[in-house]
């Protein structure tokens, strides 16, 4: 929601190009008429529609605590953070949450920031995949030039998160954040938190 009344996010500025693309009455924003949404919603299961509900993870926990529903054909995607506005879950907490008051199996999930052009996105139990332009590394908690770049099959390794985003053409391309995470040999991630001791980040903190 809030990121819709400040109107330059990029998060929205993305969600309007699907929106668009879509090509459906239907799709939109639906800021708080949340009994609108449910409507919608439970329309699309009877009639089974194919539909991704995209929100902010604090939104959509509004939402499943106060409209409970059993969707079979629609896909939940949050998008990370609580940007203060609820008190910080874990990811496991955070999807076991949503997938008991959405009725779903899985809970869908993009990885992103506005410093970046490229977004991972999961399909669930929170493992993430990277397009071709954007690269995950890890670096040591306590010493930041011991990188983690590749790793031997089935081995993981835990750290801070470090990102190149080649995507960022005319930007910064290397991006060093204080979320921790895990990568495993197949370059796929997970981000378990943030660093112990980080600064509370996001856009609607910023602008407060």
């Amino acid at each position: 929601p809030s990121y819709l009344e400040r109107g330059q996010s990029s998060l929205v500025y993305m969600v309007q190009n699907l929106i668009l693309r879509s090509e459906n009455e239907n799709s939109g924003f639906y800021l708080n008429d949340h009994d609108k949404l449910k409507e919608l919603l439970l329309e699309n299961e009877n009639a089974r529609q194919p539909t991704l509900l995209i929100g902010v993870t604090y939104a959509l926990i509004d939402f499943a605590e106060r409209h409970k529903m059993d969707l079979k054909h629609t896909i939940v995607m949050e998008t990370g953070g609580m940007k203060g506005r609820r008190i910080e879950l874990t990811r496991i907490k955070v999807h076991e949450r949503l997938r008991s008051g959405f009725g779903v199996s899985e809970i869908h999930s993009e990885y992103g920031m506005t410093e970046l052009l490229s977004q991972s996105y999961s399909a669930g139990e929170g493992l993430f995949s990277c397009p071709v332009s954007m690269k995950i590394l890890l670096r040591s908690e306590d010493d930041p030039f011991e990188i983690t770049s590749q790793l031997l099959p089935g081995q993981k390794k835990s750290g801070a998160v470090n990102i190149i985003d080649l995507a960022n053409l005319y930007s910064c391309s290397f991006i060093a954040t204080d979320d921790a995470g895990t990568l495993y040999h197949s370059g796929k991630f997970e981000i378990t938190g943030r660093i112990e001791n980080s600064d509370m980040r996001g856009c609607s903190l910023l602008a407060l």
